[in-house]
């Protein structure tokens, strides 16, 4: 298979980089792991059980020794996370699950499941087996270095031989482990498909699993790389797989509005009688409800393509996303290719009689031709049915010169958008108004949240973010003594309410000294008034911990007013009787720790007026840190996580310990005495909270050095200052393989960890 040199120099390049940051497993190590799981798992060791021995060692999900543990949630020395994840949706993906709290096998589909007696468990094993056996038999025939006829020839005899196992992800899975010099492990189809496009490789015609795999051993076989080491450079390159949409660029045949789009930064739609559909969300309700504004406003007499209509701007709203590409098209003829950078945003004033929009990133505005017709009676199109067409977008864009023809308008820099989690939180408050950070304790949500509405406010008011502004400008954002800012902070807790939030009476004392209680505004009454007078400006009100308080009691109605349509409607306040509004330049960013209580418990109506991003831990951001040349930071605390998640229960993930516990204004610790200090006052204490005092649990996160389980304590005796060596023997024992990697660490990057900057705390929240 040849390939385009660019693409060749791209993955010669991330192979170089992968290696340098270890991240490809050695050719060795991944003989070791394919050996194991076959003489745990192969078709010579399952041939040769049955019964409930079979089941179990085959689907038992509560067991680690069995094979859907294995291929869904195994991730250490033994089976490396290298190999393809299948992990998420229902376990009866597998065909049927062992409930643990009934003790029962299910089958069926997630909303209709029906439980099996265990000799009819044995009898889905047993054909999960022979198909195993089945389609074992027919990998081991295929040819190495096997034709598309070869790999088309499998697929239809899988087809036939093994339909259920070999056309599940677990299946295809397990077959990548068995014969990974032959199968790659993308094992859902439409990643096999992203990444042949990606190469400018023709999928091939027939569908499933197995027919382009022989593609990959090929680019393997010409890039001499192991095939596993292929997968994750086209991963490192290409990301995750993005969809292609066709945006047509004319409201009427004599209307284009592409010169705006290209200007504007921005893809975009007519059907402005429908005003903002900021409210639309991916379900079935407000595609309904979508369905029947367009039929009324635009296609009363034709309900097929109202029908239709409104399908493509549901799409446009909630299909697209971020980092899919946006053809900008006058039937057959591209006019642009961007790529989308953020969500829905509704602008009534500039818009060219377009004010439905998604922003994007312009990446080529060469005009050329789709190869072949596709979509060019609709609006807003998926491109996939030809592969050609989307071949030649990623070929257009193969080493495409950045466009800088698109001047930065006033409006464009109004719209500037942020990146990462700061840009998600962007997304989601143009589209809904507020939103709520979430995540286990330490994992920066209070300063993502404050980093964020300062931006966010800084970009609106002076068109440069909080860092490129001088003190007075910042006094604008943050408020001093002598004015209130556009972005305030306040904190729930059990004890606020409605009177702290909107309005109440407060006692204090008059001009006689006499206690009488006046009414006055609560934080966000205040800052909606200071909104109001000054429309031009962004409020933002940070709301910290925002699920410690009682959210029904604190909003009252006006939870209502929140959501993006209602914007602007007033009402009476029960208390004061004043008509208040919620402005449409108010935004709130609410932050909450899952590890005191889940979003499944946040008041209904709250979660559906906010939008959610989910922080977890990023060891990765400790880099190679190493606490007194011994503790390497971030493996510990993966390893410390990887315990948690095994041993605290159902809801580990929501408990586990974050990466900001370890930093001190913005640098990894790397000091015993500090490290020492944290990891008494702050980790263990919340370690012994998550296992409710179970010593047993703490001393299997912690190892046996620390927590003394038949004493149920915590051997506090080794944080003294001459225990040092001890403690960190402690630290290290229940984890054998990270003593060795610190050494390692501490040696290689010794000179970049000695010095800390002045920069402030990523807060832990």
């Amino acid at each position: 298979m040849a390939l385009e040199n660019q693409i060749i120099s791209q993955l010669e390049k991330s192979k170089n980089e992968l290696l340098e940051r270890g991240e490809l497993i050695p050719v060795e190590q991944l003989n070791e792991s394919y050996a194991l799981f076959r003489s745990r798992f192969g078709p010579e060791r399952l041939r040769a059980l049955d019964g409930e021995e079979l089941l179990n060692v085959m689907h038992l999900h509560g067991s680690q020794d069995s094979l859907v543990y294995w291929l869904e949630f195994k991730e250490d020395d033994e089976l490396p996370p290298v190999f393809g994840s299948i992990a998420g949706g229902s376990a009866l993906k597998f065909g049927m699950y062992k409930r643990k709290d009934a003790g029962v096998w299910m089958t069926g589909h997630p909303s209709n499941q029906v439980q099996l007696t265990t000799a009819q468990a044995v009898e889905i094993a047993r054909k999960h087996r022979d198909q195993i056996l089945a389609g074992s038999e027919l990998l081991h025939a295929l040819p190495q270095d096997g034709s598309d006829a070869d790999y088309l020839r499998l697929q239809r005899d899988l087809d036939r031989y093994a339909p259920e196992v070999s056309n599940s992800s677990w299946g295809h899975k397990y077959f990548s482990l068995l014969y990974p010099n032959k199968i790659d492990s993308y094992h859902a189809e439409d990643f096999q498909r992203f990444h042949l496009i990606r190469l400018l490789q023709m999928p091939p015609a027939e569908q499933g699993r197995y027919v382009a795999a022989g593609r990959f051993v090929a680019v393997a076989a010409e890039l001499s790389v192991p095939l596993n080491h292929l997968m994750s450079m086209l991963k490192h390159v290409n990301g995750r797989p993005y969809r292609t949409w066709r945006i047509g660029t004319k409201l009427r045949e004599d209307a284009s509005i592409w010169p705006f789009m290209r200007e504007a930064g921005c893809i975009a739609i007519g059907w402005d009688a429908l005003g903002d559909l900021s409210w639309i969300e991916r379900n079935q309700d407000h595609k309904s409800r979508l369905r029947a504004l367009v039929k009324n406003e635009y296609y009363p007499n034709d309900a097929n393509t109202g029908s239709r209509k409104a399908g493509e701007i549901f799409n446009f709203i909630t299909a697209i996303q971020d980092g899919d590409l946006a053809l900008a098209a006058d039937g057959q003829q591209i006019l642009g290719i961007g790529r989308v950078i953020s969500g829905y945003r509704y602008d009534a004033a500039l818009n060219a009689g377009a004010p439905h929009q998604r922003p994007v990133d312009w990446l080529n505005i060469s005009d050329w031709k789709l190869p072949t017709g596709e979509g060019l009676r609709t609006t807003v199109f998926q491109v996939r049915k030809q592969p050609e067409n989307l071949i030649q977008v990623e070929r257009r864009l193969l080493g495409a010169p950045p466009v800088s023809q698109v001047g930065p308008s006033t409006r464009v820099m109004e719209r500037e958008q942020l990146t990462g989690i700061p840009g998600q939180v962007q997304g989601i408050l143009e589209r809904k108004g507020q939103v709520i950070l979430y995540g286990p304790p330490g994992t920066g949500k209070t300063h993502w949240a404050r980093a964020a509405a300062a931006d966010l406010a800084s970009l609106a008011t002076y068109k440069k973010r909080y860092e490129a502004l001088g003190p007075t400008d910042r006094a604008i954002i943050d408020g001093d003594d002598t004015h209130r800012g556009l972005v305030r902070l306040c904190t729930f807790h059990p004890g606020y309410g409605y009177e702290d939030f909107l309005e109440g009476y407060r006692p204090h004392s008059n001009q006689d000294g006499q206690l009488v209680f006046e009414r006055r505004s609560g934080i966000f009454k205040q800052l909606c008034a200071d909104a109001a007078v000054q429309p031009e400006k962004n409020f933002y009100l940070i709301i910290d911990e925002i699920n410690r308080g009682d959210i029904p009691r604190i909003f009252g109605e006006l939870i209502t007013l929140l959501e993006a349509d209602k914007r602007g409607v007033s009402l009476h306040l029960p208390l004061s009787g004043e008509r208040f509004s919620v402005p449409k330049n108010v935004y709130i960013i609410g932050t909450m720790n899952t590890a005191d209580r889940s979003i499944a418990l946040l008041d209904t109506a709250l979660r559906r007026r906010f939008g959610f991003v989910e922080l977890l831990p990023q060891p990765t951001l400790l880099s190679d840190a190493v606490v007194a040349g011994s503790i390497p930071l971030s493996p510990w605390l993966s390893a410390i996580n990887d315990k948690i998640r095994q041993h605290v229960g159902r809801d580990a993930r929501n408990l586990q310990i974050g990466h900001a516990y370890l930093l001190h204004r913005s640098r990894p610790i790397t000091d015993l005495t500090h490290f020492s200090r944290v990891l008494l006052e702050d980790i263990i204490p919340l370690l012994e909270e998550y296992c409710y005092e179970d010593y047993s649990a703490l001393e299997k996160i912690l190892g046996s050095g620390l927590v003394d389980k038949d004493r149920q304590r915590i051997r506090e005796e080794l944080f003294s200052p001459s225990r040092s060596q001890d403690l960190i023997q402690a630290v290290l024992n229940p984890h054998s393989e990270l003593a060795t990697l610190g050494q390692v660490v501490s040696a290689s990057g010794a000179d970049d960890i000695n010095e800390e900057d002045s920069e402030e705390d990523e807060t832990t929240a």
